[in-house]
């Protein structure tokens, strides 16, 4: 039964993708902002189609420390989850991504809508010229800027090393940080079709300012948050 759900999620989360990729493209008149909470109705749909149909739901704290302004969110990467739950979460945001997923027919072209930071990691200095460039113009928006330092998604109980960008697009800009602490791998596992019931649990930690201060120091507050999180949460 567990796997026949999971089919008629996918199955349902790449239709919904494929129906939502014009809505998205026709919203591109839109300014930033609007269009970004129209195209949330995917992520809305497919959050509702994984607790009816996968039993997998979500439980938030820390609300409260949400800032008032524009922000970089800094959060660990287990899951496809929090692509997607966390635009239901935050304001609109813009995420840090390979460029070469825009590229990809249809899906990509969505993804571009939604006005990301792409970079060309293999080109080290141009991608991280991209970023400060790139996330500052999003933050200037009114944008979230989402970042996920370890790079790729970890197994819940093994974080990686934290990478700097986050926090020099927040320095350069001057922008808080928020840390984001969850433990979503452990019910959507990274590159799974299996989907197990359970509650996510998922922490915004307390803002890190970063006006004048030295991104090194911020990066490691960030990661010390997050990993000290992560070990209060189930893994």
């Amino acid at each position: 039964m567990r796997a026949l759900r999971s089919l008629i999620f996918l199955t349902g989360q790449i239709a919904s993708a494929l129906l939502f990729t014009p809505v998205a493209l026709c919203c591109v008149a839109l300014p930033s902002l609007p269009r970004a909470r129209v195209i949330a109705g995917w992520a809305r749909f497919n959050i509702w189609s994984l607790k009816h149909l996968c039993g997998i739901t979500c439980e938030v704290t820390g609300a409260e420390h949400l800032p008032d302004r524009p922000a970089v969110l800094i959060s660990n990467h287990q899951s496809a989850w929090e692509t997607i739950y966390f635009q239901l979460v935050f304001p609109p945001q813009s995420y840090i991504l390979k460029v070469q997923l825009l590229w990809i027919p249809v899906f990509g072209w969505g993804l571009a809508a939604n006005r990301p930071v792409a970079i060309n990691r293999a080109r080290k200095v141009r991608a991280l010229e991209q970023l400060l460039k790139k996330g500052a113009a999003r933050l200037g928006e009114g944008r979230w800027l989402v970042v996920f330092p370890e790079g790729t998604r970890r197994p819940p109980g093994d974080p990686g090393r934290f990478q700097m960008g986050g926090a020099l697009v927040a320095v350069k800009t001057g922008a808080p940080v928020v840390p984001v602490a969850h433990n979503a791998g452990l019910f959507w596992p990274k590159k799974a079709f299996l989907k197990r019931p359970g509650v996510i649990r998922m922490h915004i930690g307390e803002v890190i300012e970063s006006e004048g201060q030295n991104p090194r120091e911020v990066n490691a507050r960030v990661e010390r948050r997050i990993k000290e999180a992560l070990r209060e949460l189930p893994q």
